[in-house]
């Protein structure tokens, strides 16, 4: 990639934010309110002191993850919809495999327990990724059906087997806890866990996978072209299920960071969890860029952390944060026009017209 397109890569999701923020401001402006007071109080409600930063770190954690997973699958040609049940269902069942071994030393009951909720990911995505490859079926569709399954699933589990009738589970054991007491104390008794640490050394394993190893080139020529992938020797039935494995995986991470580190338990959900499609969002304005999506992820984190202090100091709507949420993603998806506009205003200024 030559320099031009290193810099539209950094200005294009760029443009996408600003341009966000821009329409957010005027809605804002249009109802009555102050944009300025309200993106003030955004930044100091998500930056303002150790404790709001702590949760801006913890709310961009899982995100991390999912936006990952959808990263993989997107880069092997493939629209991963179902990260929010795959993060669901590694939630589920993290928290369902520690409050069953509760007699396991601490470390090893973590440890297997995020395993056990990076495999029901994976098992979850897997199926999406078997039918694609031998009945070439649509994995949007499979996996939005896959997504409601996991939740209606996860719901009835939750009544009938973790709980007798009840809508919560109890809290895991301590050992399985990702809570660590030097981060609750630093950021003032923040939700901070120590996934945020896992999370950037999935976005290093990530990064490495898919740009240093031989499974990544694979799984990225078959996103390219699955025929001339065919045609050069590789399989690209074993590389869709092998990408989907890896997507729902690290999607199933995601869901463990919340029953592990945020919520210490699961509960009955009214819906599929916001983790899954903001990680979708997440890592299309990061451009499946590891790098890009920590970024993407702490920026996500800001505007839901700091939105909730918008309607206390600034008397703005939460609701307003969901629009410019909204606005981003929707200038993200239009990356084509502002790449259109940029290379027109590149072409007008090498003819030297002004």
């Amino acid at each position: 990639m030559n320099n031009k397109g290193k810099w539209n890569n950094i200005l294009v999701p760029l443009l996408s934010v600003v341009l966000g923020l821009v329409l957010g401001a005027l809605i804002m402006f249009a109802f009555g309110y102050d944009p300025i007071a309200g993106y003030q109080s955004m930044i100091k409600g998500a930056f303002g002191n150790s404790f709001y930063i702590g949760e801006t770190l913890r709310q961009a954690t899982p995100l991390v993850f999912t936006a990952l997973g959808f990263s993989v699958a997107y880069t092997a040609g493939f629209f991963n919809i179902g990260v929010a049940g795959q993060a669901l269902l590694g939630w589920l069942c993290s928290v369902w495999f520690a409050l069953t071994f509760p007699e396991l030393p601490g470390l090893l009951l973590l440890f297997l327990s995020l395993v056990v909720g990076a495999v029901a990911g994976a098992i979850w995505a897997g199926i999406a990724g078997f039918l694609r490859a031998y009945f070439n079926t649509s994995e949007v569709i499979v996996t939005i059906m896959l997504n409601y399954t996991a939740l209606y699933t996860t719901n009835y589990l939750i009544r009938n087997v973790l709980t007798n009738a009840s809508d919560t589970t109890s809290r895991i054991p301590a050992g399985a806890s990702l809570r660590v007491e030097w981060l609750t104390t630093l950021t003032k008794n923040s939700t901070l866990h120590a996934g945020i640490f896992i999370a950037l050394f999935m976005a290093v394993v990530v990064w490495i996978l898919m740009k240093k190893t031989t499974s990544g080139f694979e799984i990225r020529a078959v996103g390219l072209n699955p025929f001339a992938s065919k045609y050069a020797g590789m399989s690209t039935k074993r590389n869709i299920i092998v990408s989907m494995l890896i997507s729902g995986a690290l999607a199933g991470l995601g869901g463990a960071m919340e029953g592990m580190g945020t919520f210490q338990n699961i509960f009955v959900q009214g819906a599929m969890p916001t983790i899954g499609f903001d990680g979708m969002a997440v890592a299309l304005l990061g451009l499946g860029n590891p790098v890009g999506i920590l970024f993407s992820a702490l920026l996500f984190g800001a505007l839901k952390i700091g939105g909730n202090s918008m309607p206390l100091m600034a008397g703005v709507p939460t609701e307003v944060v969901d629009i410019v949420i909204a606005s981003i993603i929707f200038f993200v998806g239009a990356n084509y026009l502002i790449r259109f506009f940029i290379d027109k205003r590149a072409r007008v200024n090498k003819g030297g017209v002004k």
